[in-house]
């Protein structure tokens, strides 16, 4: 069928620049297990799967289907994404570790029914280590057909035995943390009267809006997609839009910023131009590079982790692998809101900003588990 598997990543053997070897091995900042590169000819299926962990159970998380700059890009996305995963299923309370795979192309123009079926017979290949969903670019019609070459697929339709849309909780959850930053920024968890701006109205953030409206917030939009933003104001003539995400961040009175499009939202050029005071949304790996998170802190932002408040989805596939049931998936996400605060406390106890709080917190739950598991071996 023309299906190869690349595991070795070396220079011999695949054309991956040093930098994303560097961030491969080095364990502070990756310490992957395990990259497979995936390629189809004959489907034009060019994709990365990786797995981070599986400390505390197999890999889970989405396939991201994206136009990439260079094959390199998508390489490092996968294990930035994938290492993000196992943050966010540790702190979740998840037992599972992180993966996250990606198809190079734009889905627009190759997404196809073949290429799909070559994609689940590779995650296949990984007899269980990885699961996988959807996530940008993917839908969960998409699951439908690579579970038919892959048993270890959720986020699938109810009709095929799936959970369907995963994003109905993750803006759940996102608007749980960001009750939590309300909570500890002005002493009330609701955004009543605050102004929230939201970059990004897709399969999360058009839920998001919903929320926050119920909640009583004003909300201000941006997408590049011109119909998502079309759709949002059609249907709630007072939300109002602007142009861009760089006029979003300049919005004067704004409160909260939710990234929830593309990751590297909050970088260097970025944060000093936020008008907000909060940031929380559900983008995963909003911040550009380590650092960021103090010069939010500096600030005075309070920064609500990506990988923390984003987790409903998550959730929710997780749940299907077990018989999915929606209100018990819900109310696990509505604990969203205790994590996050919990995040915050131990960031001020410890005087540090609240991902490197997160970050300890899931590295200590994957520790010991890995601990167990070492004595389980003994």
């Amino acid at each position: 069928m023309g299906v190869t598997t690349v595991t070795d990543v070396r220079p011999a053997s695949v054309s991956v620049d040093g930098g994303v070897l560097q961030s491969l091995f080095r364990s502070e900042q990756g310490g992957h297990e395990q990259v497979v590169l995936c390629q189809d000819r004959g489907s034009g299926l060019k994709a990365v799967i990786a797995i981070h962990s599986t400390a505390l159970g197999p890999a889970l998380g989405g396939t991201r289907f994206h136009a990439y700059a260079s094959e390199e890009e998508a390489v490092q996305d996968a294990l930035n994404l994938s290492r993000g995963m196992s943050y966010k299923n540790a702190l979740a309370g998840l037992d599972h570790g992180g993966g996250k795979a990606v198809i190079i192309g734009d889905p627009d123009v190759i997404k196809t029914e073949e290429l799909l079926l070559a994609y689940g017979r590779f995650v296949a290949s990984l007899g269980g280590r990885y699961v996988t969903a959807c996530d940008v670019g993917t839908y969960v019609a998409d699951m439908d057909v690579v579970a038919r070459t892959n048993k270890w697929t959720t986020g699938r339709s109810p009709e095929n035995g799936g959970a369907g849309d995963s994003s109905v909780l993750t803006a759940y959850g996102v608007f749980q943390g960001m009750r939590a930053s309300a909570q500890h920024q002005w002493g009330d968890p609701t955004l009543r009267g605050r102004k929230v701006g939201i970059a990004g109205v897709g399969k999360v953030g058009h839920h998001l809006v919903e929320h926050l409206l119920q909640d009583g917030a004003e909300v201000v939009i941006t997408d590049v997609r011109a119909e998502s933003v079309e759709r949002i104001l059609t249907r709630h003539p007072r939300v109002t839009a602007v142009a861009d995400t760089g006029a979003l961040i300049r919005t004067e009175g704004l409160d909260v910023y939710a990234p929830c499009a593309l990751g590297g939202a909050l970088a260097d050029d970025t944060v000093p131009a936020l008008t907000a005071k909060v940031v929380c949304g559900a983008a995963n790996n909003q911040l550009a590079h380590p650092g960021v998170e103090k010069d939010l802190s500096d600030r005075g932002i309070l920064y609500a982790p990506d990988y923390v408040v984003n987790a409903g989805g998550v959730i929710q596939v997780a749940d299907e692998l077990h018989g999915f049931d929606f209100d018990r998936c819900k109310a696990k996400a509505a604990k969203i809101f205790d994590t996050t605060l919990a995040i915050f406390a131990r960031a001020k106890a410890d005087g540090i900003p609240p991902a490197a709080a997160a970050d300890r917190l899931a590295e200590a739950r994957m520790a010991e588990a890995r601990e167990a598991k070492g004595a389980g071996q003994a």
